[in-house]
């Protein structure tokens, strides 16, 4: 299945929709447009063909595109509302249109391109010189953007915490970077292999902002989303490479609960893994190879970590110590021996042994408590932004069935049943709903897989639940 990617991780969405400010309008929203569109987008999912896109292989790392022609691009308008990709408004090689949003999109998907084209030798995201497909005024107050396997979406944010999502060029170079993974190392997401999915989009980002900076790696800010927050908001962007877990501390978001070395990878239930929050440890060991191996950044660790993802050394499921192995071989094929040295140390001072091939020593994640009687609890997880909430319903408030909200409920309740989940694998950047009744299992649906009825239990419950987002950095 295509991957779908968001920006903002769910986490800090939802602890925003459960903070009883009137933003949580906006973010409930958000999450609930997320969660429909998926659903509705699966029914027309078709599935890539065994070894697509896979067109590192042969072609010359750092080439540039001599002759070739650009890809194609167009910008839509879907007009605040949910059909995709809306209607064309802009297109390679025409004007600026005057409508920002629009114009970010265009200029930031031709730099993206050009990026790619000129330092990693790669025809666009699937290396076949596709055309990309980018939508822009998605839902009104929509808090995201995201990668649906065939386009780049992205709303205008919430006029109060997030700026449209267009106006930061590395929120489309992450988002673009999914796409990169998608059609080539397709790490499941999920785990170890899911937070170096999410790693590796910030490492484009990185690598788009300082190449259209013209910086050396000593003058990269190294952050990710920076001028996405609104003023007010404490908050510098929403990660750091070079120190994940600083980028922000603000009343509204909570502090950034990324972790940078493996002794403190988080073993947990919520965000596929915790995807978001341990992304922070290759995000470091990037930083660390990158300011070790010196120069400008996309020609140097960028390229390695390029050459890595695309040279066919991973599996979907590979970990920190199967990518730190075979970004080693990659810094020693595309630089030199001793700057493989470099990546190697890198990785070692983030707690990964390269010549090894495990995963972090489990830690057995807590068991949710039991829901009390009668409580029908919905735990939202993941996301670009990565917060966690926590929901419920009583169902048995109501025993005259006056309550409409609790009768639509228990009305919806079939749609729990173990024959309605699908088994398929959680999609980068999106969230995954748990639910909870007593004297029966959870049920853990990821939001691509999201039944229609599923989706509306969930909002039913999350958008005017007794529930608070956990206030511990996505976990609980």
């Amino acid at each position: 299945m295509r991957p779908t990617c968001t920006f903002v991780p769910p986490y800090l969405l939802e602890r925003l929709a459960r903070t009883g400010d009137p933003l949580a309008t906006c973010c409930s929203e958000t999450l609930q447009a997320d969660a429909g569109f998926r659903a509705s987008r699966r029914t027309a999912e078709e599935a890539l063909p065994a070894g697509e896109g896979f067109g590192v292989r042969g072609t010359v790392l750092g080439a540039a595109p001599g002759d070739a022609v650009p890809p194609a691009w167009t910008v839509h308008d879907a007009e605040s509302g949910t059909r995709l990709p809306g209607t064309p408004v802009r297109a390679a090689g025409e004007p600026a249109t005057g409508d920002a949003a629009v114009d970010e999109a265009a200029s930031g998907i031709e730099a993206t391109l050009r990026l790619f084209a000129e330092a990693f030798g790669r025809r666009s995201y699937d290396d076949q010189g596709s055309a990309v497909s980018l939508t822009v005024h998605y839902r009104e107050n929509y808090d995201n953007a995201f990668w649906d396997g065939r386009q780049l979406v992205f709303g205008d944010g919430d006029g109060r915490v997030f700026e449209r999502f267009t106006k930061a060029v590395d929120v489309l170079g992450h988002e673009f970077g999914h796409a990169v993974t998608e059609r080539s190392a397709r790490l499941d997401y999920q785990g170890p292999s899911g937070a170096l999915n999410e790693s590796v989009s910030d490492v484009f980002g990185t690598c788009l902002l300082q190449w259209l900076a013209g910086q050396d790696v000593q003058q990269g800010s190294w952050l990710i989303g920076q001028g996405l927050f609104r003023p007010g908001i404490a908050a510098r962007a929403l990660r750091d490479l070079a120190a994940p877990g600083t980028a922000y501390d603000d009343p509204l978001l909570g502090r950034d609960p990324q972790v940078a070395h493996l002794a403190d990878y988080v073993e947990t239930q919520d965000d596929n893994g915790g995807v978001h929050i341990n992304s922070g440890i290759p995000n470091r060991a990037f930083h660390l190879a990158a300011t070790g191996l010196g120069g400008r950044v996309w020609e140097r660790a960028g390229l390695v970590w390029y050459a890595a993802l695309t040279g066919g050394g991973l599996e979907p499921d590979s970990d920190f110590a199967s990518f730190a192995r075979v970004s080693v071989n990659a810094a020693e094929r595309v630089l030199s021996a001793a700057d493989a040295q470099v990546v190697a140390e890198a990785w070692t001072q983030v707690g990964v042994t390269p010549s090894r091939t495990g995963t972090p020593a489990p830690v057995a994640a807590p068991e949710p408590a039991p829901a009390p009687s009668g409580l029908l609890r919905v735990r939202r997880t993941g996301g670009f932004a990565g917060l966690t909430t926590v929901a419920e319903l009583d169902l048995d408030a109501d025993q005259e069935g006056h309550d409409s909200r609790i009768a639509e409920a228990r009305s919806l309740l079939p749609a729990l049943e173990p024959a309605q989940v699908t088994d398929q694998p959680p999609a980068p950047d999106m969230f995954v709903y748990v639910f909870e009744l007593p004297g029966r299992a959870a049920i853990t649906v990821p939001e691509p897989q999201l039944t229609p009825e599923q989706g509306r239990l969930a909002a039913l419950v999350l958008s005017e639940g007794g529930g608070a987002p956990d206030r511990s950095g996505g976990t609980s």
